[in-house]
């Protein structure tokens, strides 16, 4: 099988130019010069070394064909010029890149063998020039082809062409000489019938086409106006290879109202055939089953309006501060909640009032510290450790007196210091999934959100948290854009539904106070979404909703390199969590209505569609819908790309029952998900992040306090001390290995 994202990464080197290559289900190669789009037919059936002959004479063109509309004042049949453009670029990309002298050397010596020109049982001398031509420039090598001096002279003059405007003299000499050679052959069938008069038979054949000698000496005398390897806006081939994207050709025409390969000028029959043959072949190597089959999808990650889509922290924290203020403490509500807890009558899982929800949060933050304390010091250690790698010593060029006695065995007589490169500032961003199924771990994943967070506070690391949600514009799950909204998307985009958000709950640059209030906000959101029996009013907006994963992606190419400058940070780490992957994203399209009418609609991506980044250069296969976190996972390799100086850290809380078929999509063996359960985490390393921890949610639930009561026994004093000890060993893991990638 071809790897068609390879061949087009080679058209990609030898265009010297970030153009964009396509492989679709096209006749023949074409090569948009407005929108700098190559695409490639799928050569199903050629060979390795003929696909690379196929690519390098296809970026030839794309290269060294001007877009010049000759054809309006030419008669020179288009088969004539194709044979002499053809001798004249695969000639440039060998002299600029020497190697591709072995490819089509190769290449044509294996389409020889196999009989690609169809010319086994003809004598190859009995063609005309133009076609003898063709032949020697393709593979001359593998052939026995003769030519007169005269021929010589002209295929001469072909080989010197070096611009454009020398192969339309060279075309014109080509062509004439073949009129020439055909009026002979006329004239001598006419000899053998004495009772018809010739005519026209005055004359040198060199008078007709012209002086060979002083043509050849004039070729190639402009080389420098056109530049060797340059593409300019504009420059489109004649050839059939290179199509006007205002005006396709197809295989049979260059226009729609002619017919024949070139300018009806009544010299059809003088013609290169095996030019025709040649790229009716070449169309052969395509995959007839492949031409009804769904084309290649090509993607790409379009900028978006940030404004539209991330609502600001200022506005969350007041829509939150502002809802939590009107739900007041209710003293009497409070007493009798109390006494109905105290009697057994209701639980505190299922039926909790506000004051209660903030006891618990003040609770957590007091054990909490302990954790956050251990972050803050592994992290210093893990830089000090750096910082004393990078030490170097340097002499100061000043005596050390306390050495100076030793000066007769001693040439280190000199003070030395220690030189501490600067290390680099850090930042963090959190996505937080704000997903319905976050709902049965939404506050184990809070908790361990805050921890983070608190860190970030202690060790002053500048940090931004955003929550990813379909919910807040109550447009639902599923809100298709409208025609207008698709509009500001170019065709390819991948789609960012117009119900996406970005709530931003959390930034560093606000002051310790509103910073407590706020958490303390989110805690009452995230226990009334987990517990589900809060005697309090939740914010219809933070609603939970669909999973706008991928999205996320999407605004992180903007979000992370803002974020750099606005904290003045080198390092940056991206944090997910998230209890699961997303669908795919669509892509932006055009059709057809049934009206004629062009407008913009959406297609799903499958197995045939990849992502393209014209910044990296590089191409990702978008895999298909049976793996659809596979989309999610190409997301992340593009993001690394494009940033990779940024570590991204995904945090997924599962439950015991799907734990283990998380593990097996990233290849774990049975023996890894049985220990990884005992752990109840694991970290996967061959996932889109740098490092994906899996963590149980129900380990998350487990307080690490010891606490027993006064009459407490053995047995009972035993199995509270293992039961803190497993949750601090697992927090700590967790956090080491988090600290590692940080620092």
């Amino acid at each position: 099988m071809v790897n068609y994202e390879i061949k087009s990464q080679l058209a990609k080197l030898l265009a010297t130019e970030d153009i964009i290559v396509e492989n679709k289900n096209v006749e023949t190669a074409q090569f948009n010069v407005t929108d700098r789009v190559l695409t490639l037919p799928r050569w199903t059936f050629a060979s390795d070394v003929v696909y690379d002959l196929l690519v390098g004479h296809e970026v030839g063109h794309a290269l060294f064909t001007p877009d010049d509309e000759w054809y309006l004042t030419s008669d020179v049949p288009q088969s004539i010029v194709n044979v002499v453009e053809d001798a004249r670029i695969e000639k440039l990309m060998k002299r600029k890149y020497p190697g591709m002298s072995k490819t089509f050397y190769n290449g044509y010596g294996e389409l020889n063998d196999e009989d690609f020109f169809e010319l086994e049982d003809t004598d190859l001398n009995t063609l005309n020039l133009a076609d003898r031509a063709n032949l020697y420039f393709k593979g001359g090598s593998h052939l026995i082809i003769d030519f007169t001096a005269e021929e010589k002279d002209i295929v001469d003059v072909i080989s010197k062409c070096e611009t454009f405007d020398d192969v339309l003299k060279a075309s014109e000499l080509l062509f004439k000489y073949c009129q020439a050679e055909r009026d002979k052959k006329k004239s001598e069938q006419l000899e053998q019938a004495p009772e018809i008069k010739l005519k026209g038979e005055s004359g040198s054949e060199r008078e007709e086409y012209g002086d060979l000698e002083d043509l050849s000496e004039g070729l190639g005398k402009d080389k420098d106006q056109q530049g060797e390897g340059e593409i300019k806006d504009g420059d489109q081939s004649p050839d059939q290879h290179i199509i006007d994207p205002n005006q396709p050709w197809d295989k049979h025409s260059q226009n729609p109202q002619s017919h024949g390969k070139g300018p009806a000028t009544g010299s059809d029959d003088i013609e290169a055939i095996t030019d025709e043959i040649f790229n009716e072949k070449v169309s052969e190597l395509n995959d007839s089953n492949m031409t009804n089959a769904r084309d290649n999808v090509y993607a790409q990650v379009p900028q978006v309006n940030l404004e539209k889509f991330i609502i600001s922290n200022e506005q969350v924290t007041k829509e939150l501060h502002d809802h939590f203020t009107s739900v007041q403490y209710d003293v009497n509500q409070i007493k009798y909640d109390a006494e109905l807890i105290e009697r057994g009558l209701v639980s505190t899982d299922s039926y909790y009032n506000l004051k209660y929800v903030d006891d618990q949060f003040n609770k957590f933050k007091k054990s909490a510290q302990k954790g956050v304390n251990y972050l803050v010091k592994e992290f210093e250690m893990k830089k000090s450790a750096d910082a004393y790698a990078r030490t170097a010593i340097s002499k100061t060029g000043v005596l050390d007196t306390s050495k100076l006695h030793t000066y007769k065995f001693n040439e280190d007589i000199f003070k030395k210091i220690n030189i501490v490169p600067d290390g680099k500032n850090h930042g963090l961003i959190f996505s937080l999934d704000w997903s319905g199924s976050m709902s049965r771990c939404m506050l184990n994943t809070m908790k361990q959100l805050f921890e983070l967070v608190w860190f970030c506070q202690k060790v002053q690391i500048p940090f931004d948290v955003y929550a990813f949600s379909n919910q807040y514009t109550n447009r639902g799950y599923y809100s298709y854009s409208t025609q207008e909204e698709l509009n500001a998307f170019n065709i390819g985009d991948l789609v960012v539904e117009s119900n996406f958000n970005l709530l931003h709950f959390l930034t560093s640059s606000v002051n310790k106070k509103d910073m407590d209030a706020q958490l303390l906000n989110l805690w009452r959101c995230a226990y009334a979404l987990t517990k589900r029996g809060a005697r309090y009013n939740y914010p219809e907006k933070y609603w939970l909703g669909g999973t706008p994963l991928n999205e996320t992606f999407v605004s992180l190419h903007q979000i992370i390199p803002q974020f750099k400058k606005r904290n003045n940070v080198q390092k940056v780490q991206c944090v997910v969590l998230t209890d699961g992957e997303a669908s795919g994203i669509p892509v932006v399209t055009e059709f057809k209505n049934h009206d004629g009418e062009v407008r913009r609609g959406t297609s799903n991506v499958g197995y045939n569609s990849f992502l393209r980044n014209r910044k990296t250069g590089h191409v990702y296969n978008l895999a298909g819908h049976y793996e659809y976190w596979k989309f999610a996972e190409t997301m992340l390799r593009d993001l690394k790309e494009s940033f990779p100086d940024v570590n991204f850290i995904g945090i997924r809380i599962t439950d015991r029952r799907e734990f283990g078929s998380f593990l097996r999509m990233f290849h774990a063996t049975e023996d890894e998900i049985k220990k990884a359960r005992k752990n109840a985490s694991f970290s996967i390393k061959n996932s889109g992040y740098d490092s994906y921890f899996a963590i149980l949610d129900s380990s998350l639930a487990v307080d690490d306090e010891f606490e027993v009561k006064e009459d407490a026994t053995k047995t009972q004093i035993k199995a509270a001390f293992m039961k803190s000890l497993k949750a601090k060993k697992l927090n700590k893991k967790v956090l080491s290995e988090f600290v590692e990638l940080v620092a």
